[in-house]
């Protein structure tokens, strides 16, 4: 049975020293650079080179080097390299672990920062710090992120959520991860819209209204993503022809298939595969 695709991804942030994950994420090629997903917690990225592309709900935000993308809590994201590199520090935690009277505002913050000298020179320290692992180098990036969190709340503030309305976004996210699951078991057979609006129990006009606005896409489009995803995995295993993937995937029409993979990765298949 093929892997169920889980887009709730629940953080356990266990120490209380450090409620922090903090890594460096990077992809040397064109496409996807991490999976979409969703979670109650705060994730940054502060794009350290290259650009990309990160789709949060409906949005699309295009970012480079020196730029904050914000995802705020119960917001399905997504990102893509749009070059041939991109590499950012990833800082996500909960803000109830730093501040309870924030976290009880529900404030939603401004998806993209450009250009800020303060945010770079606070992101780069955090940067610095995550590199040298000296001692205190945990401490030293939890000062700087308490930092980071009081300049957000004064400067880049955009909203704040009722309880209602928090709970609202929780709850459609929830209702289509049954959607998103279905689609990761069945992407290489058709998919119909009416098929996907069923299994929430809404209109097909319904289904498509509340998709788009979570995703930024349309079904049809978001599925040729997941197939395409699966493709490259395939092709980069040497053990299948280009044509043999594209069916294996759910694409009848093998010139498509290569249209799409080559608007998407930046390369054909064959490329891929003799790689």
């Amino acid at each position: 049975m093929a892997q169920v695709l889980e887009l709730y991804e629940k953080k356990i942030l266990k120490d209380e020293e450090f409620p922090i994950q903090l890594f460096i994420n990077r992809t040397n090629r064109k496409g996807n650079y991490f999976d979409a997903h969703w979670h109650e917690h705060i994730e940054l990225h502060y794009v350290v080179s290259g650009r990309g592309i990160f789709r949060l709900d409906q949005n699309e935000i295009g970012a480079v080097k020196g730029d904050l993308v914000i995802a705020n809590s119960n917001i399905l994201h997504e990102g893509i390299c749009e070059g041939t590199q991109l590499e950012a520090l990833v800082v996500i935690f909960a803000m109830e672990d730093f501040s309870k009277e924030l976290a009880d505002k529900n404030i939603i913050f401004q998806p993209l920062i450009h250009g800020d000298e303060e945010i770079s020179r606070i992101m780069l320290s955090i940067h610095q710090e995550y590199l040298g692992q000296e001692i205190g180098s945990r401490l030293v990036c939890k000062g700087y992120l308490l930092q980071l969190l009081a300049y957000l709340v004064r400067h880049y503030a955009q909203e704040i959520l009722s309880e209602e309305d928090s709970l609202k976004r929780r709850i459609k996210l929830e209702r289509l991860n049954i959607v998103y699951q279905y689609i990761e078991e069945h992407y290489a057979e058709p998919v119909s819209n009416r098929e996907l609006a069923g299994l929430i129990h809404v209109s097909e006009g319904r289904f498509n209204h509340i998709f788009k606005e979570s995703t930024g896409q349309a079904p049809l489009q978001y599925i040729n993503e997941i197939r395409l995803r699966k493709a490259l995995n395939l092709l980069k295993q040497g053990d299948f022809t280009a044509a043999q993937v594209a069916g294996a995937v759910g694409f009848s029409d093998y010139n498509h298939f290569g249209r799409l993979f080559r608007r998407h990765f930046g390369c054909t298949p064959m490329e891929v595969r003799k790689e």
